[in-house]
């Protein structure tokens, strides 16, 4: 499997390219910015774009959709709950920033229990974890949660925005999340990655 990552925009968010060895088609996991990084490492690597994930429509974690999509004619995908922000800069909160970012909409909706298949050999499991978006998702592939802002090392996601909610957040984690093995590793939105179990035993929000 491919996987890579890099660290986009002033928000340091955590981009991540996904996919199939055989064919060397990616999908890229929250392209927030600097979406020339992005482009150089897979002209580099010579990988081919087959989506775009968005794992929730806030505005560092979509502002390279265009540009992407533009480069590549990838597809994106996003919750349905979330697939509004994508074309709102009140919703995506780029407008509130200074900016107005509007990405291209939706190619396709995802939802819990989908399975989006890269290539031969990826397929990741959509988990809907709402409570920092109403369309927040984790996307899943063996022991490896891609967990977007939903979890943190030692901490998780805001739950003050419109669309937030801390209780939902909460269950969401502790029922589709942390049913998962000690050793799965967690690759959050921002941060450094952790495990289910460490979030288990040392996360105060968890504990």
């Amino acid at each position: 499997m491919i996987l890579k990552g890099l660290e986009l925009s002033s928000m340091m968010v955590n981009c991540y390219i996904v996919g199939c060895e055989e064919t060397k088609e990616v999908a890229v996991i929250d392209p927030g910015g600097n979406a020339r990084a992005i482009l150089n490492l897979l002209e580099e690597d010579g990988l081919k774009t087959q989506y775009i994930i968005n794992t929730h429509g806030h505005i560092d974690h979509i502002g390279a959709n265009q540009a992407i999509k533009d480069a590549t004619d990838a597809k994106i995908l996003i919750h349905e709950n979330d697939a509004k922000m994508l074309v709102n800069p009140v919703s995506n909160f780029s407008f509130m920033m200074g900016s107005k970012v509007i990405s291209p909409p939706a190619d396709q909706l995802i939802q819990e229990g989908d399975i989006i298949k890269i290539g031969n050999t990826v397929e990741l499991e959509v988990i809907h974890t709402p409570g920092h978006s109403q369309g927040g998702v984790c996307l899943k592939i063996g022991n490896i949660i891609f967990v977007g802002d939903t979890l943190f090392q030692g901490s998780i996601g805001r739950t003050d925005f419109p669309g937030g909610s801390y209780k939902q957040l909460i269950q969401n984690i502790k029922e589709k999340l942390l049913r998962y093995d000690d050793d799965t590793i967690c690759y959050p939105g921002h941060g450094p990655a952790t495990t289910i179990g460490f979030e288990r035993m040392h996360n105060p929000f968890l504990t």
